[in-house]
């Protein structure tokens, strides 16, 4: 054969081989285009598009049960391709209780599931502090600290994480008004009734609202160096009706004086000028705040506004007051507006109507989770819950006269002393411990130590391994 021919022959080869690698590619390509599609090729080697389950738990890696399936290679903390429909996700762990739920997946989207805790089964109570003297308690965001207040001026702090959980001796005195004080002496009586206690989210400020028969003051508590605390009502001469915390450490607030808002400046005390008039009532997400305000014509608008700004987004205008809260999910903005037992889910960058909800009843208040993965809506245990995973309403009833949260993502109620908790929606009811005290709160920390109140003591149980 002369080179000629050879030479045509090696082109030959070369030109198919890259057209194979091309072709490769190109199907590679289009193949992962359709998984991420939600496309997938089923046991009857049939393509149908499916969607993606997301389960995380506490403890980690617990078995997976998926439709009454499950596989050793099957555990949480981990991802599946599911069809589209419903399906009944069941969690469980040897020594533990077990988590279920039915769950709704769509086509070409993600569902997560976050939140499951299991509980164990077999658990120690230890009484780790007297708390005979303490007659409320609050817990910080990252339930690593708890303030025990009693009627003098003398509280204290604790740190959850010590191992030894001698209290902090914090005097109070100094910064509220509504204290009586002998001449030389160093506790004295508290004598206005706490009606609102709020943290910052670094866990380091306490927003204290105190109620006196002739006003109301605000004093912001540093816990961790007490005398940079600062009764907001005397030193601005202000009748704040709301303040809320703008950042993590309470360096700045924003409060309402007479319809006005304003962004308080701890560090510099200084109050700014007016940010916007007639507001009865916001909300805030880092700078982005949110607020209803009375009009001309005797009804509200809803309004936005930027920090930094002057320029205020009018939204809507109601006939009625209308609760207003932002928060976000995926990245996205939401405005979540709560008018009598209307429910209504909008986009914040334009507004657009994502999704309306009628209520059986009127909520008095709406929270916002910590991730903005539900809303809940709620008056007294009547409780309203926006999934927003999965865009949906659930209408449930907590037991009890009112209800706490856990952490982040399950609500408690204690009924004839017993500690009784729930998902968020209302789902795996389970009861943790018994002759638990109703008038002080519950937490988990480090996903592992359960805190109670029983008989003038601290309890602590190991919860999860």
């Amino acid at each position: 054969m002369d080179s000629e021919k050879i030479k045509k022959k090696q082109s030959l080869k070369v030109i198919i081989s890259e057209a194979i690698m091309v072709l490769a590619v190109v199907i590679m390509v289009a193949v992962l285009a359709l998984i991420v599609s939600g496309y997938w090729v089923n046991s009857d080697f049939k393509v149908e598009r499916q969607g993606m389950l997301q389960v995380a738990s506490i403890p980690t890696g617990a078995d997976l049960d998926i439709d009454g399936e499950s596989s050793w290679l099957q555990r949480t903390n981990t991802s599946k391709v599911l069809p589209s429909g419903q399906h009944t996700v069941t969690i469980s762990k040897e020594g533990y209780d077990t988590w279920s739920k039915q769950i709704n997946i769509t086509e070409g989207l993600l569902y997560r599931l976050q939140y499951p805790r299991l509980f164990l089964i077999d658990r120690e109570s230890t009484k780790v502090l007297d708390t005979s003297s303490a007659t409320s308690a609050s817990v910080s965001p990252d339930r690593n600290k708890l303030l025990l207040l009693n009627n003098t001026t003398e509280w204290e702090l604790v740190n959850l994480r010590n191992d030894n959980l001698e209290p902090k001796k914090l005097n109070i005195a100094p910064y509220f008004s509504s204290v009586s004080l002998a001449e030389g002496a160093s506790v004295g009586l508290f004598t206005g009734k706490i009606t609102n206690i709020d943290w910052d989210r670094g866990s380091s400020h306490v927003l204290v609202r105190v109620e006196t028969p002739d006003s109301t003051e605000w004093v912001l508590i540093d816990t961790e160096n007490l005398k940079n605390s600062l009764n907001l009502s005397k030193e601005f001469g202000a009748n704040f009706t709301l303040v809320e915390i703008l950042d993590n450490s309470s360096s700045n607030l924003l409060a309402v004086q007479d319809g006005h808002l304003r962004k308080i400046d701890i560090p510099g005390k200084a109050i700014s000028a007016v940010l916007a008039d007639q507001v009865v009532d916001f909300d805030h997400y880092e700078t982005e705040i949110v607020f209803s305000a009375t009009n001309s014509t005797g009804g509200y608008t809803i309004n936005l506004l930027r920090i930094g700004d002057d320029e205020i987004t009018k939204l809507e205008s109601t006939s009625t007051f209308a609760k207003v809260v932002i928060s976000k999910f995926y990245d996205e903005m939401y405005l979540t507006v709560l008018q009598g037992n209307t429910v209504s889910l909008y986009q914040k960058t334009d507004f657009t109507p994502v999704s309306s909800f009628e209520l059986s009843f009127n909520p008095e208040y709406i929270k916002v989770g910590q991730g903005g993965e539900f809303i809940t809506m709620y008056t007294g245990t009547e409780i309203a819950t926006l999934d927003m995973e999965a865009l949906s309403v659930r209408e449930w009833r907590a037991e009890g006269d009112s209800f706490g949260w856990l952490d982040n993502d399950m609500i408690y109620t204690i009924t004839d002393g017993e500690l009784i908790v729930y998902d968020f929606d209302g789902f795996n009811r389970r009861t943790l411990a018994h002759n638990v005290s109703s008038h002080f709160p519950v937490t988990i920390t480090d996903d592992k130590w359960l805190y109670y109140f029983s008989d003038g003591s601290l309890i602590r149980e190991l919860v999860a391994r």
